[in-house]
């Protein structure tokens, strides 16, 4: 079973409604009322909800490792950097969310593109 994901609002909404469309369980930072939630907040959100948290921000970059340090768990992230082809994120998301198991995501940061 896919693992469900959060997209960050710097994730463009075309990539949420292509996984959808894929059959993906998705919601959007917007969708939740969580457009001006600070970061750690957004992935505390994402952890409560058992989501992976889909963002272009880099700030999570330093956020999930500090967590990890801390002893705080996370569901993961995905980080694409801006200007990202959109079928190519999509096509990565998905290929994440289907095929990687928990503890390959679970506390971890995966970059895409995968290619």
């Amino acid at each position: 079973m896919p693992h469900r994901a959060l997209l960050d609002v710097h994730v463009p909404l075309a990539v949420a409604e292509a996984l959808r469309r894929r059959g993906i369980d998705v919601i959007t930072a917007q969708e939740e009322g969580l457009s001006l939630s600070d970061d750690e907040s957004l992935l505390e959100q994402s952890s409560a909800q058992e989501r992976v948290l889909v963002t272009q921000d880099a700030d999570f970059l330093e956020i999930v490792p500090r967590w990890r340090r801390e002893g705080r768990a996370s569901r993961g992230v995905i980080f694409a950097r801006q200007g990202m082809p959109i079928g190519i994120f999509v096509e990565d998301v998905e290929l994440c969310l289907v095929g990687l198991a928990d503890d390959e995501l679970f506390n971890q940061v995966v970059f895409i593109p995968l290619r």
